[in-house]
């Protein structure tokens, strides 16, 4: 395989993906319906919006958004406004040196106080690079997790393929057999052949026929598996029960063919292109990165912080002035005439600066550091393990390459030799076992080859996900 360079599609996918979900009103929105005939770039698009762990994903850089906002909402001005009413029992005032202090019974206040921070240490700057460090990794997860899911989808289509075209091997199977009964037959009848030919005939047609069933349960349950990995949950169904149950029985078919194209590769490019491509290599580099600028945030503890606060008070007494001599002077507050008021501002800058925090910072450090050492260490693991996941890939190609040339070979030959033995029962040279012997070994032929063919772009498909390449259909498109 030649050397693959840089691709950008999945990366431009995952943002594209990302801006069309968060238009959706809801993750969990019903399924759009399938169509009867599926083909596999059908199958991809499909996936790419209604596969659940691509939709996991997703939510996770939302996710990761909002903690952006929090942690950036340090670096702005902030805010706030306080209000306050009071009234107090005329007794407290009683106890007062001044006897005008029994009338200043209610009183209220508001005020609102600015606060920017202007200094932390750098604390709050390396925390926002930690936190946008920590969405482009989540960006990477979502990548990668696409990419795992497309090869799922292309897996579960492909086996999907290979239990349809069992069918069609089994069902060829069984009307050979069928001829060879009639033939048989035909023979006995005409006083050319034994009973026990057309009984062992009757005997290899009842035979064939599990095989047979068990390929259509096998299609069956291959459809559910890729309905799985595609997301699709079933089209809304707003009718009675019964029809309910109807429309939970309709499914739908897969089209295509598996067909074994060659496909060049190379294991040094193949290795060189993952070390490369791979977003969870690049996931790990951000995480890094994130890593590094939490080692500063951490940091900032030994360091002061400095902001500046403004604030402008409005206080007043509702009570001042009234007759003390009333009844009841609460009760006469003239509510149009708030009494005497005070109004005022102020501004000034605060700092504070932790001398000793008994080594608390000192051991955030050591925790940061270690964390940064551990992404290190799982980033040289992950590059092992990618290597070593090509090597496998690349093998697993080169296997399913030979195997496929086997089978074409061998199939050519097993129907060769069922034309031959069917001649030669004809002419009354070969025996009703040989020609059923024959056609045994067509059938398991036919079979090895689609299994063979399914191997192959299997193994095709997993050699460019463990390079990291972009899906070929997609990027045609």
């Amino acid at each position: 395989m030649p050397r693959i360079r840089r691709h950008h599609f999945l990366p431009a996918l995952a943002f594209a993906a990302l801006s069309a979900f968060s238009l959706q009103p809801s993750a969990f929105s019903q399924s759009e319906p399938l169509p009867a005939a599926l083909d596999l770039p059908a199958a991809l698009r499909y996936a790419l919006d209604h596969n659940h762990a691509i939709l996991e994903a997703r939510e996770r850089i939302r996710e990761q958004d909002g903690v952006i906002l929090q942690v950036k909402s340090t670096l702005l001005p902030r805010a706030a406004i306080d209000a306050q009413y009071t009234i107090s029992d005329k007794a407290l005032g009683e106890n007062l040196a001044s006897p005008d202090t029994t009338q200043n019974l209610q009183n209220w206040s508001l005020g609102i106080t600015i606060t920017q921070l202007l200094y932390a240490g750098g604390g709050p700057s390396a925390s926002v690079a930690v936190q946008k460090n920590l969405r482009e990794a989540a960006l990477l997860d979502l990548e990668s997790v696409i990419n795992t899911a497309l090869l799922d989808v292309r897996t579960r289509f492909y086996n999907a393929l290979l239990a349809r075209e069992q069918i069609k091997v089994q069902e060829e199977n069984l009307k050979l057999l069928d001829e060879q009964h009639a033939i048989a037959q035909n023979r006995h009848d005409a006083g050319a052949a034994s009973s026990f030919d057309v009984l062992r005939s009757q005997v290899s047609i009842a035979n064939a026929k599990p095989s047979l069933i068990r390929a259509r349960n096998a299609y069956r349950n291959a459809l559910d598996q890729l309905r799985r990995s595609l997301g699709y949950t079933g089209e809304k169904s707003t009718a009675s029960a019964a029809s309910a149950a109807t429309a939970a029985e309709k499914t739908f078919d897969v089209v295509g063919t598996l067909d074994a194209t060659p496909v060049p590769s190379d294991l040094a490019s193949s290795i060189a292109a993952a070390l490369e491509n791979r977003p969870e290599l690049k996931r790990l580099a951000r995480l890094a990165a994130a890593g590094e600028s939490n080692v500063t945030a951490a940091k900032s503890g030994n360091k002061p912080t400095v902001a500046v606060f403004g604030n402008y008070v409005i206080e007043r007494n509702m009570t001042h002035g009234l007759d003390p001599t009333a009844p009841d002077p609460i009760t006469t507050i003239n509510l149009n005439n708030f009494g005497h008021q005070i109004n005022g501002w102020n501004v000034g800058v605060q700092a504070s600066w932790a001398v000793f925090d008994a080594r608390a910072t000192a051991g955030k450090v050591a925790q940061a550091r270690s964390r940064l050492d551990q992404t290190r260490l799982q980033t040289s693991d992950a590059a092992l393990a990618v290597e070593v996941e090509v090597r496998q890939s690349y093998n697993a190609l080169q296997e399913a390459a030979e195997l496929v040339d086997a089978a074409q070979k061998v199939t050519a030959q097993a129907g060769e030799a069922l034309r031959l033995a069917n001649s030669r029962y004809a002419a009354g040279t070969a025996t009703q076992l040989d020609v059923l012997t024959t056609q045994v070994a067509l059938t398991e032929t036919r079979l090895n080859q689609l299994q063979a063919n399914y191997s192959y772009v299997v193994a095709v498909a997993n050699l460019r996900k463990a390079t990291g390449q972009a899906d070929q259909i997609l990027v045609a498109k």
